[in-house]
């Protein structure tokens, strides 16, 4: 009981916090004030070691979403992780993770976000691989080495930042020139930003992250690991708004958002396509940010940590009610059994296709009518489009295979519906999917602007949501013809993320491992072995057989070792 009270203590901490946090970002924003606090450690003649911290009305914002869905996520955690041996192990790395989090996004200087930084990769190294077996430890490696080569970036970038005589990069960025100097910062810190944010070429990471605990899957993809490369991007976003580097992101994003949403339409793994449309929707925030619209991005990645938190607390739900399985096509008819689950569900998978008036309608709309306006060529645009239309074709192709197919044999013995604390921490983040993207437009964007184009671009999204249902169609149909091949043909490269988890693996350590392959085989098992091991063993115990026989006391030896030495003193003595 102890634990489980631990658990509720932290998530009504979490949550009054978040509460407060809000309310402090509105007032900051509306007073236009932002507030940085030093903490001086020591000073030493003129050098000193000084904390700074930033709390503006974006920092407080985040910090209070972030909150939130941790303390919901924890609500729910009492009971998902309810029967695990180790529950509060598992609550102390998601308070860790949740406090690495927040101290990255109170950091103006690049040295204390990389504390925070390299505790989101650490802590989420120890959730990946939290259930302990082959799978999670790859998946938990593959995690962490990619996410070094950013921590490797943001270090070299501190590295570079000595050239202008401070690491607090907010203090000074509005009078910087894009110079050389910044140039290389500019671009260690989109690297550092698109392995952390999974962008191509370091997308395999992400569908591989789940491998660690649901409750964990729904911090990670909503609020907190893979956002962090955003919001770094977002702060920089003043330096290079003009620059080719975010033009460079745009398309990194674009391809990303092509990538992805193909993938998940060729993906039966139930978190797997959740955690791809993840992907694809930072590939939209990249974009939108590339086009050098911040605030844009900033929306989208409020409005989406609650729809896809949410998605994957009914991910969790239906996994438990199904022994652990993750195949979508075990499942089936879950409608009529798990209602509330369905209804949560849906109501999240809509909001994730855009549909009006829920929360990723408002931030989705204005991001695909102000990339209307922005100056983009025709791939932009289709790459743009398209990707959205994926996003509806493989939640609706989700929604049909777990809710509304046939129902399966194998389910019929495993439903039970949620309890109730799960269910109180799925309706707040229902509710919150509801309202949130109408309260943030309010809020983030009290000044009405005029998005004025034509009606058939202004009814486009609609074209594209259409579009979107008759590609699920398709996809489902495709794979009921039971044709094979045809399936196998479309799937080997477009399902399979155009092979980057192989070129992520294999691709990197091949060389390695066939070299070590052939030194082991010249080495250890060629002439190496025989040269040296056999001929030393060989020789050794014929030594050894000699000096034993000097401890036998034969009165033969001593007599021969008597002569011996005579013969020695007298040749000593000649000579």
């Amino acid at each position: 009981m102890y634990l489980l009270n631990l658990y509720f203590i932290s998530g009504l901490f979490l949550m009054v916090f978040s509460l407060l946090c809000l309310f402090m970002g509105n007032y900051l924003f509306f007073k236009e004030l932002s507030i940085f606090y030093e903490y001086e450690f020591f000073s030493l003649n003129s050098s000193e070691l000084v904390m700074v911290l930033l709390f503006d009305w974006m920092t407080m914002f985040f910090i209070g979403v972030v909150f939130l869905i941790s303390s919901m996520v924890i609500f729910y955690s009492w009971s998902y992780m309810a029967a695990d041996i180790n529950k509060n192990r598992f609550l102390i790395l998601v308070l860790l993770f949740v406090m690495s989090m927040m101290f990255m996004i109170i950091s103006p200087n690049l040295i204390s976000i990389l504390l925070g930084w390299d505790g989101l990769g650490l802590v989420s190294y120890c959730l990946v691989i939290y259930y302990q077996n082959v799978k999670s430890y790859n998946a938990g490696m593959l995690t962490i080495l990619s996410n070094r080569v950013g921590d490797a970036a943001i270090l070299m970038a501190i590295a570079w930042m000595i050239n202008y005589g401070s690491w607090n990069f907010y203090f000074y960025q509005v009078y910087m020139k894009m110079d050389s100097y910044m140039f290389i910062i500019g671009f260690l810190v989109i690297l550092a930003g698109i392995t952390k944010s999974a962008q191509i070429p370091f997308s395999s990471w992400l569908p591989a992250a789940m491998a660690a605990p649901t409750p964990v899957s729904a911090l990670v993809h909503s609020s907190t690991l893979v956002t962090a490369g955003v919001y770094l991007l977002i702060r920089f976003s003043t330096l290079m708004e003009n620059s080719i580097l975010f033009k460079f992101l745009m398309f990194l994003g674009m391809l990303t958002m092509f990538m992805s949403g193909l993938g998940a339409n060729f993906e039966f793994d139930l978190k797997k396509i959740i955690a791809l449309s993840t992907l694809s929707q930072l590939g939209l925030m990249m974009t939108i940010l590339g086009a050098g619209f911040m605030n844009l991005a900033f929306f989208h990645l409020l409005t989406h940590a609650f729809f896809k938190s949410l998605l994957f607390l009914c991910a969790g739900v239906l996994i438990h009610s199904f022994k652990d399985t993750q195949d979508i096509r075990s499942m089936g008819n879950v409608i009529k059994y798990m209602p509330m689950v369905s209804a949560y569900f849906n109501i999240s998978n809509l909001a994730l296709c855009g549909a009006p008036f829920l929360a990723g309608f408002y931030s989705k709309d204005l991001i695909l009518e102000v990339m209307f306006l922005s100056n983009m060529n025709l791939i932009s645009f289709f790459f743009v489009f398209f990707s959205t239309g994926l996003t509806v074709s493989y939640s609706f192709r989700l929604l049909y295979w777990s809710f509304f197919s046939d129902f399966k044999l194998y389910s019929l013995f495993n439903l039970h519906d949620e309890d109730s604390v799960m269910n109180k921490s799925m309706f707040t983040l229902m509710m919150m999917s509801i309202i949130v993207g109408s309260v943030l437009m309010w809020v983030i964007m009290p000044v009405m602007s005029m998005v004025y184009i034509p009606l058939h671009l202004k009814l486009m999204v609609l074209y594209v949501i259409f579009m979107g249902l008759i590609m699920s169609y398709m996809f489902i149909y495709i794979y009921k013809l039971k044709n094979w091949k045809i399936w196998f043909q479309m799937s080997s490269f477009m399902g399979s993320m155009w092979f980057f988890p192989i070129l992520s693996t294999y691709g990197v350590n091949f060389l390695i491992l066939k070299s070590g392959l052939l030194m082991k085989k010249s080495l250890d098992f060629g002439w190496l072995e025989n040269l040296i091991y056999v001929n030393i063993n060989i020789n050794l115990m014929n030594l050894s057989s000699i000096i034993q026989k000097f401890h036998m006391n034969f009165i033969k030896i001593y007599l021969m070792i008597f002569v011996i030495w005579v013969f020695i003193l007298m040749i000593l003595i000649m000579i």
